[in-house]
């Protein structure tokens, strides 16, 4: 991989302070200069000159620039060895609802001898933006909800930080965004019931705000009803509510399918059947959403809509390392899906 552009800026400088081409107290150029001779933004030739100034190197003089310090044989000879630092944010760091997209990410970084430190969104009100940018060159985190935190994300976003978003697309900052094709899932999960023959077929939600990525969900299982000429559709039924209220709705509109808005939802709402008496898949055919870990070991095993978390994890490290490295702001990268049979659904 290509070396950082400030490293690049970095490195030109001290082999003229080095060789005595930048002599003692002469003057360097500005951020400015910098940033045009090089093609980056001030933001990365003003780091360069920031390392520069740790390594002992320069000096700054407020209104007119930096200049060339004299500096004791030990410094001279130091390079700097400031590491990459990136922070990684969940809305939970063990929550069973989200994939482990670290066994992506960290190898990537790993390789790139670049420190990764995690936590959860909520060091979004404990840190300010300029308190981030100064501990991190980049920034990684899961949008549980696009209008938490705009107070410092709309001042990293001003202020041209590296922050990349999964699974939900924030278009009032437009940071780039690495999401699952969530809306083509849902197609896949409404389409494979409809070939089983099933035409009274709802969607399951699990609460009552529904985030982007289930309302794209929704989306698909609507356009695959509307391809198959089906009239039949949902939005009403929540799994929060009480399970007499799902019992009867699915009674009372003769469902004998449901697509759930992610794994969890349709492994309750498998219970919740169950316990009333009903066997999957003979009475209901049930499709999840995520392939987590217990989808494979509930009774019977679930059909879901798998996530590549691991993909999604590798692609976003990949994609924030050429941001901070090239000073070029990403595109969004959608995810393909993949449809996992199991044996809780069948044809009728």
């Amino acid at each position: 991989m290509k070396e950082p552009l400030y490293k690049t800026i970095l490195n030109d400088l001290k082999k003229q302070i080095f060789s005595g081409q930048l002599p003692l107290n002469s003057q360097l150029p500005t951020e400015k200069e910098l940033s045009e001779q090089y093609h980056v933004s001030r933001i990365t030739s003003k780091r360069a000159l920031t390392e520069l100034e740790q390594a002992g190197l320069i000096y700054r003089v407020r209104g007119k620039g930096s200049f060339v310090k004299e500096t004791p044989p030990q410094v001279t000879q130091r390079v700097s060895t400031k590491a990459t630092r990136i922070l990684f944010l969940l809305p939970f760091l063990h929550d069973l609802s989200l994939g482990n997209f670290t066994d992506g990410l960290l190898p990537i970084m790993q390789d790139q001898q670049i420190e990764v430190a995690m936590g959860t969104l909520e060091v979004f009100s404990q840190k300010n933006a300029t308190e981030l940018m100064q501990e991190y060159d980049g920034l990684i985190y899961y949008a549980e909800n696009t209008d938490q935190y705009l107070d410092t994300l709309v001042e990293l976003a001003l202020k041209a930080f590296p922050v990349i978003s999964l699974d939900k697309k924030n278009f009032e900052l437009n940071f780039p965004t690495i999401l699952s094709d969530n809306m083509a899932g849902g197609q896949l999960a409404t389409q494979s019931l409809i070939e089983d023959g099933h035409t009274r077929i709802a969607y399951l939600f699990g609460r009552s705000l529904h985030p982007q990525s289930v309302r794209n969900r929704y989306i698909g299982y609507l356009k695959a009803l509307h391809g198959a000429n089906l009239t039949f559709h949902t939005s009403s039924i929540d799994i929060t509510a009480t399970n007499e209220h799902l019992l009867t709705y699915v009674i009372d509109n003769q469902v004998t399918a449901l697509v759930c808005e992610n794994d969890l939802v349709a492994i309750e709402a498998m219970r919740t059947l169950k316990q009333a008496g009903y066997a999957i898949p003979t009475d209901f055919s049930i499709i999840g959403f995520d392939d987590i870990q217990a989808s494979q070991f509930v009774e019977p095993p679930l059909t879901t809509i798998a996530q590549d978390f691991k993909q999604i994890g590798e692609i976003a490290g990949k994609t924030l390392i050429e941001w901070i490295e090239n000073n070029q702001v990403p595109t969004d990268i959608k995810v393909p899906v993949t449809f996992v049979q199991r044996q809780s659904t069948k044809q009728i």
